[in-house]
């Protein structure tokens, strides 16, 4: 429309921000809204002739762990509410801007990107579009949260142990997880740096290998980021998978998952069936051990990263401090949540001369197995396929201990992010209380091209992507 002159820019930006007006107090997906700069930026673009930029036009918001010059970014804290004016953009953020996307705003989020459920910002509590009752999913849950109450039309997240695929999955979005290497984490605030990974939310499959087209690719700012070419990934979406070998891991499909879920799964199979696929089960023995690996992990590098969190340079500095070991010790105290707390103690014990060849180092040796069985399974297949989460979005506020589904929760996506693999989690159903279900489709490193193709095939035939919630309720 934009390129047939049937609407401006500034309609499409406007739209967005009503949008954000008349639904985000009960969704609560924003940090920040921009209004200012979304719209002088829609009227420059109005202004232009050329409209061949991947992204011209389209309004999207960003995850506040990724850094927006100029624009607050807190990452969900209150160590850095008074960081308003950062001096540059992150790479993806860039990319962005070349591309002439607008961003409207910053987005929610679990404290420096720590939690799974959104709670633990320390701002607000995002609620899920599809019944306000219940969580979003996290650390990304504004992001997945904004693309389905229509507050955008894209969004970028962070993911570390399932934190894009989980809210999409809850959301009845499509997240993306790529390959870790393939975007660039300069100016995204660090949680888990062997982990983190930037990555696109959308309404559709295509939608989302556009951005993924736009923000990947080698950078000089981060030496982690991959010398590999970035393929036109919307245009392998053929729909064609005949021939193509499916791989069903056991330890995804146990007795924990909710009969709902493994339902749509096996439908899903079905379907890929039917469209010329096979599917065999199979075992990623290790995968019992990956919350274990993860927590040790990703527990021991935040404590090393947020080292830098300290009331010196930015960010809060307790004002009760009488001297220079006070100010560190009440700045991070008043300025950090309790989980964030948490987190740092275990990483920080984990890393102790006394403990590192126990824990941090026994973590990395069991990582390298997870590896191997992805890499064991890969050799005769092209794409994993499961469930993204174990069941359908929890009620807010509400703690499950049972520890069967407790792992399970974890053991569908944390072996991702310790391989390093991509993984998509595409909408496949609804739970009879009308909530959304995600499917997981993992792929080969660097493989995003067949886990879109895949996942388009899906998408293609089936509706699931076409259902909208209805705010307030369930649909």
């Amino acid at each position: 429309m934009l390129h047939n002159n049937e609407i401006t820019v500034k309609d499409l930006v406007e739209s967005s921000l009503n949008r954000i007006k008349e639904v985000d107090d009960q969704v609560k997906a924003f940090i920040t809204v921009d209004e200012e700069n979304a719209l002088k930026k829609a009227e420059q673009l109005d202004q232009q002739t050329n409209k061949d930029a991947k992204l011209f036009g389209i309004p999207g918001a960003i995850k506040d762990n990724i850094v927006t010059k100029g624009l607050r970014t807190t990452c969900g804290s209150q160590f850095l509410s008074n960081f308003t004016d950062p001096l540059y953009d992150a790479t993806v953020v860039d990319k962005l801007h070349e591309a002439e996307a607008v961003t409207v705003g910053k987005l929610n989020m679990d404290e420096f990107a720590m939690g799974s459920t959104t709670e633990n910002s320390s701002y607000q509590t995002t609620h899920n579009p599809w019944n306000l009752d219940h969580v979003p999913g996290g650390s990304s849950g504004g992001s997945a949260a904004a693309v389905a109450a229509g507050e955008v039309l894209f969004t970028l997240g962070t993911d570390t142990g399932g934190s894009i695929r989980q809210p999409a999955a809850f959301c009845g979005v499509v997240g993306m997880k790529p390959t870790y290497g393939r975007v660039s984490r300069f100016g995204a605030v660090a949680f888990a740096s062997s982990l983190d990974q930037v990555g696109p939310i959308t309404r559709t499959v295509e939608d989302n290998a556009r951005i993924l087209e736009v923000i990947s690719g080698r950078d000089k700012m981060d030496m982690t980021s991959a010398h590999e070419d970035v393929p036109a990934f919307s245009e392998g979406l053929t729909g064609d998978i005949k021939g193509l070998k499916i791989a069903v891991p056991k330890e995804y499909l146990s007795e924990a998952v909710d009969p709902e879920v493994k339902e749509a799964v096996m439908n899903a199979l079905k379907l890929y069936e039917s469209l010329g696929a096979t599917w065999e089960e199979v075992s990623l023995p290790h995968s019992k051990y990956a919350a274990a690996v993860y927590y040790i992990i990703s527990s021991g590098e935040a404590s090393a990263n947020l080292a830098r969190f300290d009331g010196v340079r930015y960010g809060v500095r307790s004002e009760k401090a009488k001297n220079m070991l006070d100010m560190f010790r009440l700045s991070r105290s008043e300025g950090f949540g309790d989980e964030v707390k948490k987190r740092m103690f275990l990483g920080a014990y984990a890393l102790s001369s006394g403990n590192y060849e126990a824990y941090y180092k026994k973590a990395q040796q069991v990582r390298t197995l997870i590896k191997q069985d992805f890499d064991h399974v890969f050799a005769n297949y092209d794409v994993i396929v499961g469930p993204t989460t174990p069941t359908p979005a929890f009620k807010i506020g509400e703690k499950n201990f049972d520890p069967m589904v407790v792992y399970a929760r974890d053991v569908t996506t944390v072996p991702i992010n310790l391989a390093g693999v991509p993984a998509i989690s595409v909408p496949c159903g609804f739970s009879k209380d009308g909530l959304p279900f995600g499917l997981q489709i993992i792929g080969k490193h660097f493989a995003e091209q067949t886990v879109y193709r895949v996942a388009h095939a899906f998408e293609q035939a089936t509706d699931f992507h076409k259902t909208l919630p209805q705010l307030g309720g369930a649909q």
